[in-house]
């Protein structure tokens, strides 16, 4: 299903004339643009089925940042023109709707998949076709593709500070649970090598696909193993009900939590809190970040989505911040087309950006951004510590698209 991006479900839309900019009908000055005159991008995004929480922050992000450059006067003297995909938590629709945005729309970004398996599906279709990708979300790292910019955080930044930190705040013993896919089956490697180099020791790892809702039979094994803490690489709606029936069965007043994913769909705001304080998280953004920028980015995107929205998610800036990423790109390239713009965005771009100085690493085509150890509280998010400009991979610089751009590999780590 294709949604045109100017018609959102909370519209701040209030005379013809902002409409009309929206929409990508008005430039600077109020002329109107032709069709020709308009840079179309796509989102694929999951904004029904099982990641939708995840997916629908994330598709306010892109339209927000869409809405903010098109006011500002677009690029190159012409108006952004988004059009979204919903792909519905969909494996089919991934590589369907990455063809039919490069072939049929010919646009000149593509922006979406949330988790790992959606982008293995997208980013061959859209190599083969020519048609830059960006790749918003948090993830295991390894891909290094010329025509992708992964904005999220990875492993390196992530579970190096995270799993110490823990560690050291709660002892030595890690009992992980994950998700039954590449993004799980893979942090959880990256977890035992944090844990190991530190010192400490896994004493129980699960794995459980997407729709498990049952966690009875785990929660008596991890009673068993008796860990310090857990570590929990959980996806999605249905992976909620750990949280619930952990703190049900009153684990939560014993075994303490860290977490890779909680919040990045709100679900902080949907579980209660007597099932969420106390878990330890990790992350480059969170709202509690005291910056003149991160002041004034919430001070607009509450006065366009309302002051009641329920968090700004990790997700949700990544993606507003790809697009600004891009945009500096096509400025610099002054052309919209995929190779020059490939070309600025490895010249070294670092810009300011709501959740810090956010720069691309021309060698892995990954971010270098600060990274912030988090602990929740009654739904709000208290900054523990922070960590400033830390490289995207460790891969043993196995990754260098300058000395070989041709290279499509997705390098695993071995532990």
């Amino acid at each position: 299903m294709i949604i045109n991006s100017s018609v959102n479900r909370r519209s701040f839309l209030k005379t013809t004339a902002t409409a009309a900019a929206s929409l990508g009908l008005i430039g600077a000055g109020g002329r109107a643009f032709a069709q020709e005159d308009t840079i179309k991008i796509a989102s694929l995004l999951d904004l029904s089925g099982g990641l939708d929480a995840a997916g629908k922050p994330m598709q306010d992000a892109i339209t927000f940042a869409v809405e903010e450059i098109n006011q500002a006067g677009g690029l190159l003297g012409k108006q952004i023109s988004l059009i979204t995909y919903d792909t519905q938590t969909d494996m089919r629709l991934y590589p369907q709707y990455s063809q039919q945005a490069a072939l049929k729309d010919k646009v000149s970004a593509v922006f979406g998949g949330i988790t790992s398996a959606s982008r293995e599906v997208m980013r061959p279709v859209l190599r083969r076709l020519n048609t830059l990708y960006f790749y918003n979300t948090q993830y295991e790292g390894g891909v290094c593709d010329r025509n992708i910019f992964c904005t999220g955080i990875t492993p390196a930044q992530k579970q190096s500070k995270h799993v110490p930190y823990a560690m050291n705040k709660w002892g030595k013993k890690i009992y992980t649970l994950a998700a039954d896919y590449n993004y799980g089956q893979i942090t959880a490697a990256w977890t035992r090598k944090y844990c190991t180099e530190n010192g400490g020791q896994i004493v129980g790892e699960d794995f459980f696909p997407l729709d498990v809702t049952n966690f009875g039979s785990t929660i008596q094994k991890i009673q068993e193993a008796k860990p310090d803490f857990l570590y929990l690489v959980l996806v999605g709606g249905a992976h909620q009900s750990f949280y619930r029936q952990w703190a049900a069965a009153g684990m939560n007043k014993q075994i303490p939590m860290a977490s890779t994913t909680m919040t990045i769909g709100g679900e902080q705001m949907v579980l209660s809190p007597e099932e969420t304080n106390g878990i330890l998280l990790c992350f480059n953004y969170f709202e509690a970040l005291e910056t003149p920028a991160n002041k004034a980015f919430l001070e607009r995107f509450h006065k366009r989505f309302g002051a009641d929205y329920p968090y700004v998610t990790e997700l949700a800036m990544a993606t507003y911040q790809s697009v600004y990423l891009w945009a500096e790109g096509v400025k610099r390239a002054g052309t919209a087309e995929r190779m020059p713009v490939i070309e600025a965005l490895e010249s070294g771009i670092s810009l300011d950006l709501p959740s810090g100085k956010f720069s691309i690493d021309p060698q892995t085509h990954h971010c270098v951004m600060d990274i912030n150890i988090g602990q929740i509280q009654d739904r709000k998010i208290n900054i523990l510590e922070s960590f400033s400009q830390q490289q995207p991979l460790d891969t043993s610089g196995v990754c260098d698209l300058k000395k070989n751009p041709d290279d499509n590999s997705m390098y695993v780590i071995k532990v």
